[in-house]
């Protein structure tokens, strides 16, 4: 049985509730301050993730094809939209110093964080190959604390990340059976590289760098390992 996937899930669920209670009382600069600190954390993960690329083509063409399917399919857009309504559900007159788009893109980048970042993804796989849960449970840490910061400005909406989360991690874990036994390590490598990116991405967005679509990004990881054993079978 996993429990990765439910551990971080409670991280996320706890922090975005304590964050929501602690609104008024946390120090702006707190406030203020430690989303740019998590931002920066996910630029260093993003590049130690990306180092690890076995085939730099790989990794180029899934982020570029991955944006561009991204792109025509409008993923962002309906995430924005889907947000939209959750911030009516949820989190009415508790977003603080900020317009709609504002939160649309906070919530947003965070959804990301949570949800498809490549330690959560590989932490997952692994879980459920392995029954190792030592990656999630490290994970959970770091989200409980981001949970909590980002939920002071937010609000109790970023608690209910906690389901998508959970949703897509134990898909993962359950999926990882089938799926891994097919890989190679240069398919996991170029899908991490790939996975690092989009964290690289992230990051630039959390701390206001660059308005990156993450969300239209995320076909690349969906199509990184079969564009890896193509260019292994045919050109390595």
């Amino acid at each position: 049985m996993v429990i990765g996937p439910f551990i971080n899930a409670s991280a996320v669920l706890l922090g975005g509730i304590l964050g929501a209670v602690l609104s008024q009382r946390l120090p702006e600069r707190i406030r203020s301050s430690m989303p740019s600190i998590f931002g920066l954390a996910s630029l260093g993960i993003g590049i130690l993730l990306v180092i690890k690329c076995a085939n730099l083509p790989v990794m180029v063409l899934a982020t570029l094809v991955g944006a561009l399917i991204g792109e025509f399919c409008f993923l962002e857009k309906g995430i924005n939209s889907a947000v939209g309504k959750a911030k009516n559900l949820l989190s009415r007159g508790q977003s603080k110093g900020g317009s709609h788009e504002t939160f649309i893109q906070s919530y947003v980048a965070i959804i990301i964080l949570f949800c498809a970042s490549g330690t959560g993804i590989f932490g997952s796989m692994q879980e459920g190959m392995t029954g190792d849960s030592s990656i999630l449970i490290a994970k959970s840490f770091l989200d409980f604390f981001t949970a909590t910061i980002f939920a002071t400005t937010l609000g109790i909406a970023v608690a209910a990340i906690c389901v998508p989360m959970l949703v897509i991690q134990l898909a993962l874990a359950t999926c990882a059976t089938l799926i891994l036994p097919l890989t190679t390590p240069a398919m996991m490598a170029d899908f991490t590289a790939v996975g690092g990116l989009l964290l690289l991405a992230t990051g630039l967005r959390i701390c206001g760098i660059k308005m990156f679509a993450v969300v239209n990004m995320l076909p690349a990881l969906v199509i990184a390992m079969p564009l890896s054993a193509l260019w292994t079978a045919f050109f390595a």
